[in-house]
């Protein structure tokens, strides 16, 4: 939140976390979703937004961190639970489902970013944050699994290659339409940027039900 004081925007300081029952059908309702989520890190993890929890910034850091940590693996189990309930393979699983769920903090800090003016911030958030993905967070949890169990990681998926090859060239669409859009983030681009991840999430699971053979 932000405040006008004399000719300076100002920003206001975070409030607290408050667990008291809101007012409002709406916020009742969203107060019902995401207290499951919410309940247990305001038992655990001191608020740093108050005079109190300001010296204990690092158990909350490290608490953040595992209970991350605990919510992906929670996510990636349940994900699999329905995937094998519905007969939905591991990797179509992966593309959609859990791909929109680990984006969803992207998504919040982009916006919360963009609402403060800074949308180079927000794109970079995004592009940084999937660099990270592959170069840091596949590695690790490989290189952990070869150096306990002396083995390496088998990854099976029908036309990896081609998958490989249909990011690349949805890297290059996606910057021929922000060149298109004159590096404006609008509506339009917006409404490009969705046509292009359906087209290729349709065409990756394409592949993955033999629809589409991949040659190599």
């Amino acid at each position: 939140m932000f405040r006008i004081s004399g000719n300076e925007l100002e920003e206001e300081p975070p409030e607290a976390l408050s667990m008291s029952w809101p007012k409002g059908a709406r916020k009742r309702i969203t107060y019902l979703l995401v207290a499951p989520i919410i309940f247990p890190l305001y038992l655990t993890l001191p608020d740093t937004r108050t005079p109190r929890g300001k010296k204990f910034f690092p158990v909350t850091f490290i608490g953040s961190i595992v209970w991350i940590a605990a919510y992906s693996y929670l996510m990636v189990w349940w994900a699999t639970v329905v995937g094998d309930t519905s007969k939905i393979p591991a990797e179509v699983m992966g593309l959609t489902f859990l791909a929109a769920g680990t984006s969803i903090p992207d998504l919040i800090t982009s916006v919360i970013v963009a609402r403060k003016g800074f949308g180079d911030m927000a794109v970079s958030s995004s592009v940084g944050s999937n660099i990270f993905d592959v170069t840091v967070g596949l590695p690790i949890p490989w290189l952990m699994y070869g150096i306990i169990y002396g083995q390496p990681v088998e990854v099976n998926s029908v036309g990896m290659v081609c998958s490989i090859t249909i990011l690349f060239l949805m890297l290059l669409f996606v910057v021929m339409s922000i060149a298109c859009f004159r590096w404006r983030m609008n509506k339009g681009l917006g409404f490009t940027m969705f046509l292009l991840y359906f087209a290729f999430v349709a065409v990756s699971l394409m592949f993955e039900y033999d629809v589409l053979i991949c040659p190599f």
